[in-house]
């Protein structure tokens, strides 16, 4: 008898063990506490550019190199003279802004794992060959130069003024040394807030991903009769100033030029000449005439440095090997 007793409670403690291993559906290695785990954030690894799913499909038997005088991830706290220059009109190139804009060196640092390239307004108005200038913006080029076949991308947060935040290839032109035609390759371009003096067809570029590709007007271009251009855009349900955004641009060819936004595929352009000329990486911080300074809602005096600035996580080139 008590063999018996001493099996049933034997069997009893089993079952019992059991029905509280059944009633935990909690999955192994994960903490219970943690039902609905956070998204997954995209990562942007610096091997390949940041393309989502199939992304730019390129022949099976190359694969993408970074350009590494063209690349920068900003994280020494170093502004890197080997690779980019901030003084707006040296080596070659003459623009120092356009009114009442004025591009200056002082206003581009590298700082917090970031390119940055401020804006402000001047205690008091600069004359400078002529030209009125009220506020300050700045200008960073590539000293080297890239043409078709690479791939250029940006992560890049915009500044939330009316000035611009860009990312594009500037080229070189000279009616006495050539190259003769002058060409311009936009792969973003974008302004941090528009206001009631904002042109019509601008009213939503403070939340747009837009790209240009031009031959620009040059007295000596004959082969062309006026400027020229073809351009892109998509809207963004966030603003430029938001969040940072990747901007990416595969020049496949001379005429062909794809455009991608968050590592996905946004749209092509073709090129309304052949681009077959290398330019010059450029983020230029300027103001636009159709989209004034506006001194009724002006930040410029109020606003944080983190809002007065547009900001290069990291600049990226790639090109093609086998």
């Amino acid at each position: 008898m008590k063999y018996t007793l001493s099996f049933l409670l034997l069997v009893l403690f089993i079952v019992s063990c059991g029905s509280d291993s059944s009633n935990d559906t909690t999955p192994i290695n994960q903490d219970p506490k943690e039902e609905n785990p956070v998204s997954e954030i995209p990562t942007f690894p610096n091997d390949k550019p940041f393309l989502i799913g199939s992304g730019a499909n390129v022949p099976s038997d190359k694969k993408w190199v970074a350009v590494s005088n063209m690349t920068d991830e900003f994280n020494d706290g170093v502004f890197n003279k080997v690779k980019w220059q901030a003084e707006p009109n040296t080596n070659g190139w003459g623009w120092i802004g356009r009114p009442p804009g004025l591009f200056e060196p002082e206003n581009v640092s590298v700082a917090d794992g970031n390119l940055n390239v401020t804006t402000k307004k001047f205690a008091q108005a600069k004359v400078v060959n002529g030209n009125t200038f009220t506020h300050g913006g700045g200008i960073v080029r590539s000293i080297n130069s890239g043409g078709a076949g690479m791939y250029y991308e940006c992560r890049m947060k915009a500044n939330k003024t009316v000035m611009s935040s860009t990312f594009w290839l500037s080229f070189k032109q000279s009616c006495e040394r050539g190259p003769q035609k002058k060409l311009e390759l936009d792969i973003q371009e974008c302004i941090g807030r528009v206001h009631e003096n904002t042109a019509e067809w601008a009213k939503k570029w403070d939340g747009i991903f837009h790209s240009n590709t031009f031959r620009h007007n040059r007295e000596c271009d004959t082969e062309v009769d006026g400027q020229i251009q073809n351009s892109g855009q998509k809207f963004t349900n966030d603003k430029n100033h938001e969040r940072y955004f990747v901007y990416g641009c595969w020049w496949k060819s001379a005429t062909e030029v794809l455009f991608y936004l968050d590592g996905e595929y946004a749209y092509s352009i073709e090129p309304p000449v052949g681009f077959d000329l290398e330019g010059h990486l450029t983020m230029a911080i300027e103001t636009y005439d159709w989209n004034p300074i506006d001194e009724a809602g002006s930040i410029f005096e109020t606003a944080s440095f983190d809002d007065l600035t547009t900001k290069y996580d990291w600049i990226r080139t790639w090109k093609l090997e086998e």
